[in-house]
């Protein structure tokens, strides 16, 4: 059962000691909302993202947290549901940052840019929402794991 991209970020920040960047933090959750769509066949969060001149970005989290600029994302999730550590959902996104570990935020970005995947099928230099579909975001797993 997917859930909020509010959800997903807080669980990022929080995998990763609120050492994330609100860029990077967008690039880790569509990662991670890549392969558990590849792995599951459903999506992780039940945002849409879209294809910003940055990359894929979920435009309400993107907004909530552009306070920070390039700075490190403080907690601004207090009221925003844990998940479960059980869940399908929260392991995705344990192995993202573990797969991700020491990752710098230009090779995060050039992962989410790689040209046959669905933020570049989508992207209009200056366009702001255009969404990119699940199905496209699925193909694009398929297309890596061949």
């Amino acid at each position: 059962m997917a859930v909020s991209a509010h959800q997903a970020a807080k669980t990022l920040a929080v995998l990763k000691d609120w050492t994330v960047t609100n860029l990077e933090l967008q690039k880790l959750l569509y990662i991670a909302h890549m392969v558990h769509l590849g792995e599951h066949g459903e999506p992780l969060i039940s945002d849409n993202f879209e294809a910003w001149d940055y990359g894929p970005v979920v435009p309400g989290l993107y907004q909530h947290l552009k306070g920070f600029g390039a700075d490190p994302i403080g907690n601004v999730f207090h009221s925003v549901p844990s998940i479960s550590e059980g869940s399908r959902e929260f392991v995705s996104l344990v192995d993202t940052v573990k797969n991700t570990r020491g990752f710098t935020p230009g090779r995060l970005v050039s992962i989410t840019h790689w040209p046959e995947g669905a933020w570049a099928e989508y992207y209009r230099p200056g366009n702001k929402g255009i969404i990119i579909p699940n199905e496209s975001i699925k193909s694009e797993y398929d297309r890596r794991a061949a």
